[in-house]
C-alpha cells in the first residue's frame, strides 16, 4: 500500500475541497493519504520522509509574479529541506482565470520538487473554483497519480 501526502494551502476552501475530494479516490484505490494543511506545518525538514508520494496544493493570485497563498508560502520556502528526492510528486491548484497567472502555483511547485530531485507523476490540475467544478478533471488526476503509485 502506498503512503501519500497530501500537502494544501486553503484561504476560501477551494483548494481544500480539491484536496479532499483527492483523498477520498486515492484512499479508495487502496492509498494510505494523510491530507494536512499547511497552516499546521511548522516545520519543513523530513516532512516526506515517511511517504512514497507527495501532492501540492495551493491557490494563488497574481498578475505581475505568482503570488502563493500565505499559508503555502512557508511551506514552498522549505520544499529543498522536505526529503522529495526520489519522491513521485503531482500539483494541484485552484484558481481565478481573471489573474495573469492562473493556477500558476502549479508550475511553481513542480519546478521547486523537480529541483528537490523529485519526480513529477501527473501532470498539473487547475481548476477554476472548487471541487464541484471539474469532477471529471479531478479524477483523472487521482487517476494518473495512482497508477504512478
Amino acid at each position: 500500500m502506498s503512503k501519500v501526502l497530501i500537502l494544501f494551502g486553503s484561504t476560501t476552501g477551494n483548494t481544500e475541497s480539491i484536496a479532499e475530494k483527492i483523498n477520498s479516490l486515492l484512499s479508495d484505490k487502496g492509498a494510505e493519504c494523510t491530507l494536512t494543511n499547511a497552516a499546521s506545518v511548522s516545520d519543513c525538514a523530513g516532512l516526506a520522509k515517511d511517504y512514497d508520494a507527495v501532492l501540492m496544493g495551493c491557490s494563488c493570485w497574481g498578475d505581475e509574479d505568482v503570488e502563493l497563498q500565505d499559508d503555502f508560502q512557508a511551506v514552498f520556502d522549505g520544499i529543498g529541506d522536505m526529503g522529495l528526492e526520489g519522491k513521485k510528486v503531482a500539483a494541484f491548484a485552484s484558481g481565478d482565470s481573471s489573474y495573469t497567472h492562473f493556477c500558476g502555483s502549479v508550475e511553481v511547485i513542480e519546478d521547486a520538487a523537480k529541483a528537490a530531485g523529485a519526480t513529477i507523476v501527473a501532470g498539473g490540475l487547475k481548476v477554476e473554483g472548487d471541487a464541484s467544478a471539474a469532477p471529471s478533471e479531478i479524477e483523472d488526476f487521482a487517476n494518473s497519480v495512482a497508477a504512478a503509485l
